[in-house]
């Protein structure tokens, strides 16, 4: 809090002289009957002096979902730098004969989250144009990068077929252009007569994933898709007339590169003699081709505009080997980012971790420093714009928030939070954080945070609603009992925007 700011009580929120109407204003939002026994916690301040303009429970920690994502990449950022790359190398400590490579040939991941199938096809290449014909030995998948932990603590079990939750590893690869790592693209086309079984294949091909189709060609009950826990085994069943696309993330990403690999050296004429294994690359191997990512710098537009929790993670095992350690080499640079490790609970990247905890104060001092750092003009522009792009492509549309408020969305089963920059129409930019926990599922979180938004996007102007209306996520109504508890299993999963079907 600025010195000498003086703050005065205003129903359950706190104000700074002379923001006694926005007190007022955002108050009456918060009184809405939907927040009914959930635990708010809003904290707004200026952006370049850190007066306190609004506060409500501002230094309460609570889970914030995927809006931990601002703490991790702007700690990252610091941490390992803008330019940061990951490599992905052939290496061999053997002696070439001919056009045999006498001993292992191994492939050495340190994380790209970006790696996909034809990028390994284009290493192999590499080796087949530099004359290598056969492997006498192993090819030798080295994920020894990082540790063996597939997920992070407090991660949910029943989320594990679904691309937001895939496992972490050094060996990955992403199968779109959103950079889903640890996902194959799972493709259902109808059959060639009404009842025929629908025909199922995979993207990229590979032979760690196995398809169990019961789905036929009639109907418009839909597709569903889901990998059964544990298992490389992906359901397919349901109906459908169309074609339809899904993710499935993959039981050890590390076996299904190296399938992956093992078919793109075949397809490059090269026979690898010795099978595939798993090991380090030896000491003083000699790199026989390499790739590189695109930069740390690069890679966070995608991280943040799309939410992508994979992404996150691997940051956080790129920064230490492992969750735990990763954690800990981030915090490092907590302080200097204005929040006080003694006072937080952090155990991922992503925010999926039920065991997170970290306050809207905290949250905006992050977005307050943030902007000192020489990394800032990327990562602001990283973030989501309201009515624009990303995770807020379709909220706040026709507002004053639409293409001025940038912020980073969050939601999990009972939580919801948005945090981030605003302009008023007097031209003061603020930082705000809203985090709302102990929600029932009926309920639009979102639409407290919209209104909230666009009455900060809207102070100064010469007519102020005290609760602007925000079409983009309607308020639902609270559905009876029986239908409450009809809510799709998935839909109940840690997802963000999960809840309503928009961001």
């Amino acid at each position: 809090m600025a010195a000498g700011v003086t703050l005065t009580s205003s129903g359950g929120g706190a104000v700074a002289a002379g923001n006694e109407a926005l007190t007022r204003d955002l108050d009456a939002i918060l009184a809405d009957p939907g927040l009914q026994g959930a635990d708010i916690g809003v904290t707004v301040r200026d952006a370049n002096t850190g007066e306190v303009v609004y506060t409500r429970s501002g230094g309460r920690r609570s889970q914030v979902g995927s809006n931990l994502k601002v703490l991790t990449t702007a700690a990252a950022l610091d941490l390992l730098g803008p330019d940061y790359r990951w490599k992905t190398e052939l290496k061999s400590s053997g002696a070439r004969n001919g056009s045999t490579l006498n001993g292992d040939l191994v492939l050495r991941g340190t994380g790209d989250p970006t790696m996909s199938a034809s990028r390994y096809q284009a290493l192999a290449a590499t080796l087949k144009n530099s004359g290598v014909t056969t492997i006498s030995g192993a090819l030798v998948l080295d994920d020894t990068a990082f540790d063996s932990q597939p997920y992070g603590l407090g991660w949910a079990w029943d989320d594990e077929p679904y691309s937001y939750s895939a496992e972490t590893s050094a060996l990955t690869l992403s199968p779109d252009a959103k950079f889903s790592a640890g996902t194959v693209v799972v493709r259902v086309k109808p059959g060639a007569a009404t009842g025929d079984p629908v025909q199922v294949s995979v993207e990229p091909a590979n032979d760690q994933v196995q398809i169990q189709n019961t789905a036929t060609t009639n109907g418009d009950a839909g597709i569903s898709v889901e990998r059964e826990h544990g298992t490389n085994v992906i359901k397919v069943s349901g109906s459908t007339w169309v074609e339809t696309t899904a993710l499935s993330t993959v039981k050890d990403p590390t076996g299904l590169v190296g399938s992956v690999f093992r078919k793109a050296l075949e397809q490059n004429g090269i026979q690898v003699q010795g099978g595939v294994r798993r090991g380090a690359a030896p000491q003083g191997a000699a790199v026989l081709a390499s790739d590189e990512s695109m930069t740390l710098g690069q890679l966070i537009n995608p991280l943040l505009k799309n939410s992508n929790n994979m992404l996150a993670e691997v940051l956080v095992k790129s920064a230490g080997g492992s969750f735990t350690n990763g954690v800990n080499q981030l915090s490092r640079k907590w302080a200097g980012l204005g929040i006080d490790p003694n006072w937080v609970e952090i155990f991922d990247g992503s925010g999926m971790s039920r065991m997170d905890e970290i306050s809207p104060d905290d949250l905006t001092s992050v977005l307050i420093k943030g902007k000192t750092r020489p990394w800032f003009g990327t990562w602001s522009a990283s973030l989501p714009v309201a009515g624009r792009d990303g995770t807020l492509v379709n909220r706040m549309k026709g507002t004053k928030a639409e293409g001025n408020v940038q912020a980073k969305t969050g939601s999990m089963s009972g939580v919801s939070a948005l945090t981030g920059y605003v302009t008023t129409q007097t031209g003061r930019q603020l930082v705000f954080s809203i985090v709302q926990n102990n929600l029932v599922l009926w309920f639009s979180p979102k639409t407290i945070e919209d209104k909230i938004a666009v009455r900060l996007a809207s102070d100064g102007a010469t007519t102020t609603m005290a609760t602007p209306k925000v079409e983009s996520v309607p308020q639902q109504r609270k559905a009876p009992a029986q239908d409450r508890k009809k809510v799709p299993a998935k839909e109940r999963y840690d997802v963000e925007c999960s809840w309503i079907g928009t961001c």
